[in-house]
């Protein structure tokens, strides 16, 4: 029989506290540690117990979800799924706490409305679930992880990033699916690219309105611009777009022109915005022209698109196993045959702009798919 994952809550609100419970004891495979009402009363219940995940709230009375996080990390590193509101301070807030080491974000459940809880049900048990598997990194070093593999130097140096110029009307689009992990493995991959990187379009699995921050932080950090998508957005090189949380976003072509279209929908793979919505789109519209990166998660959302894209001429990456918060998402894209190169984290940007310089150099036929009126499916 299978260990439950054992959780500890700590919220501040007793209705909060009590609807995450109920949630959470709804999946088989996850059973309430304890609650709390502030970390310190959390301490005292670790005394004698740890949970396996902590669900952790931002504004607390005495003392805060991000001083509790940096002292966690500092002496017991755990899995931590930060519990936001929407406000722009939580959602600040909650970032941070990914910085530090917290492995998810969630939003608070909206009490009342009968589909958002529904689907907040989804979304908060696979949170725990893949929190329970990931790599914990705390400042003192790491907890749960097993020691690496001994590889050559080669395989850990860090490829230059081509600087040759590429011409300004080269159609290569890069297409990026991420999950439990996946905001500090955008920030490197993102901080490498040159400001003439192709346009890249993003899926990260996160709540509506985090992402908008997440685009924010990333676009102080980047030499390329990143913002959070809006329908009928134009791809250019040199910028990044961001789906929006809770809406699919989906490549589409008309003549030269890519834009994506953001919109509502039923969740895919258990995800709105969906990997696999945003993969396949680009199989239909951009063809050879699109180059896919599946980055850590857990689950299978972007798999099947990943191999629809592949299958479409594209070229195919993973992140490795190595550098992965959560296998998951790489492994099971591997698993189907849709991936042409298994790299670490730092490797992606060098290998996009390798492929981009390569096809820079091919003689300019008719790539891709050219003012067709398709509808992405989902």
């Amino acid at each position: 029989m299978q260990k439950k994952i054992k959780v500890l809550i700590i919220d501040d609100s007793a209705v909060v506290r009590q609807t995450l419970e109920e949630i959470l004891s709804s999946d088989p495979d996850i059973e309430i540690m304890a609650t709390a009402s502030d970390p310190l009363i959390a301490f005292e219940k670790m005394r004698d117990e740890l949970p396996d995940v902590i669900t952790l709230d931002v504004e607390m009375p005495r003392m805060d979800g991000i001083s509790f996080l940096q002292q966690l990390m500092l002496e017991q590193p755990l899995p931590v799924v930060m519990c936001s509101s929407i406000t722009a301070e939580g959602s600040e807030a909650a970032l941070k706490a990914m910085e530090l080491g917290a492995i998810d974000i969630i939003q608070k459940p909206r009490l009342g409305v009968k589909q958002f809880l529904e689907e907040s049900k989804v979304r908060i048990c696979d949170a725990v679930k893949a929190a329970a598997l990931a790599k914990v990194k705390g400042r003192g070093g790491a907890a749960g992880v097993k020691p690496p593999t001994v590889k050559p130097a080669s395989y850990y140096a860090i490829p230059p990033i081509i600087q040759h110029d590429l011409p300004a009307d080269h159609d290569t689009i890069v297409l990026v699916g991420a999950s439990t992990g996946g905001t500090e493995a955008l920030r490197v991959f993102l901080e490498a690219l040159p400001p003439n990187a192709p346009g890249i379009v993003i899926v990260q699995h996160m709540p509506e309105h985090f992402t908008g921050a997440l685009a924010r932080r990333l676009n102080d950090l980047c030499r390329i611009t990143v913002k959070e998508a809006q329908d009928n957005d134009t791809v250019t090189s040199g910028c990044a777009l961001i789906a929006p949380g809770n809406l699919h976003t989906m490549l589409k072509r008309e003549g030269s022109r890519y834009f994506v279209e953001v919109k509502d929908g039923p969740l895919v793979c258990r995800h709105r915005p969906s990997v696999d919505v945003l993969f396949r789109s680009a199989a239909r519209y951009a063809r050879d022209n699109a180059i896919g990166i599946i980055m850590t998660g857990m689950g299978d959302d972007g798999a099947k698109g990943m191999l629809e894209m592949k299958q479409a001429g594209g070229f195919t990456l993973a992140q490795d196993e190595e550098s992965c918060v959560v296998f998951g998402m790489p492994k099971e894209a591997i698993n189907l045959g849709a991936v042409d190169r298994v790299l670490p984290l730092e490797h992606l940007a060098a290998a996009v702009m390798a492929k981009c310089h390569l096809a820079s150099q091919q003689p300019r036929g008719s790539q891709g798919v050219k003012g067709e009126v398709l509808q992405a499916r989902f």
